[in-house]
């Protein structure tokens, strides 16, 4: 076993305390104060070299539930005003952003079976994407195809793609 995944066990093994404790009729409660807890705990993350204290912000992470790429805020939703007690006052910001929507997501939604290598050549042409990469991408219907497009650089794909037999949505 190597030395880091032997020190990320002692960190997160409970380890029996001494008969300074006192026992509750829920759980265990220790005499040690919650700050005396955190220095003690501090103390240990201190003594991590490098590679231990990367493999410890690992598995904190998949202890929290955090996704890898994502932020801690990837999945609260809405933040702000608008997402405040609703009412008039959300629905109008609601439609004002909708109005005021300059970028725009091409989003395939399906495409007749005898159009797909065409549509998989058009998806090469606009994208930066490799053959399987192209190919992938159409057959995981329903799906993105490019993201962060002005209304001008939209258009023109999207009736290609129409043209083609493929249903095509802006997002």
């Amino acid at each position: 076993m190597s030395h880091s995944l032997r020190s990320l066990r002692r960190l997160f093994t409970l380890t029996p305390k001494p008969s300074s404790s006192v026992i509750s009729t829920r759980r265990h409660v220790s005499i040690e104060t919650r700050s005396q807890k955190l220095e003690r705990i501090a103390d240990d993350l201190l003594l991590l070299d490098k590679l231990e204290r990367h493999d410890f912000s690992v598995l904190w992470r998949l202890k929290l539930g955090l996704d890898r790429f994502a932020g801690p805020a990837a999945d609260l939703g809405p933040v702000g005003p608008a997402s405040g007690a609703g009412g008039a006052g959300a629905d109008a910001s609601a439609g004002a952003a909708a109005e005021e929507k300059t970028v725009f997501d091409i989003k395939l939604e399906k495409y007749d079976a005898a159009s797909k290598i065409k549509i998989i050549k058009e998806v090469r042409a606009f994208t930066d994407l490799g053959l399987k990469e192209a190919k992938d991408l159409v057959e995981k219907v329903p799906c993105v195809l490019k993201k962060g497009l002005t209304k001008d650089e939209a258009d023109p794909i999207l009736q290609k793609l129409k043209d083609l037999g493929a249903t095509v949505v802006l997002d």
